[in-house]
């Protein structure tokens, strides 16, 4: 079993259920495009790597807070100034990065690493990075 140190990127839409009720497959498009023009290159840019992708969020790994935070801040800033038609509610994001060892296997990763970040990213405003406090 491989542990390490990562800096551990948890994000989700604000309201997922909701947009999906409303316009299931313009909520779809969204996203898809959100996540293929901002997501990943800022990403790639930060030397980040997703390591786990669900309906309404991601989960990334860093190997640096650093990189980590000015990831999620450069996200929510071109979230924010992203212009949306009046008639569309807009996609928010709620973030959460936590420092911690986790467990890697293959691809995937695991541990309190990732639930920390997972848990601030659940108690995070929307438009907001909730960071963990380092010990």
């Amino acid at each position: 079993m491989e542990r390490k140190l990562a800096a551990i990127l948890a994000v989700d839409v604000v309201g997922y259920s909701t947009h999906m009720e409303s316009d299931e497959t313009g909520t779809f498009q969204r996203l898809k495009a959100g996540r293929q023009e901002l997501f990943e290159p800022e990403i790639a840019k930060h030397q980040g790597r997703v390591f786990k992708l669900m309906g309404d969020g991601a989960l990334v790994e860093f190997a640096s807070v650093v990189a980590a935070i000015r990831c999620a801040q450069q996200i929510q800033q071109a979230t924010e100034a992203e212009p949306c038609p009046s008639e569309v509610e807009p996609i928010r994001y709620r973030i959460g990065i936590n420092l911690g060892e986790v467990i890697v296997e293959g691809e995937d990763i695991y541990g309190d690493g990732v639930n920390v970040a997972a848990r601030l990213q659940a108690l995070c405003d929307p438009g907001g990075v909730a960071l963990a406090a380092l010990r």
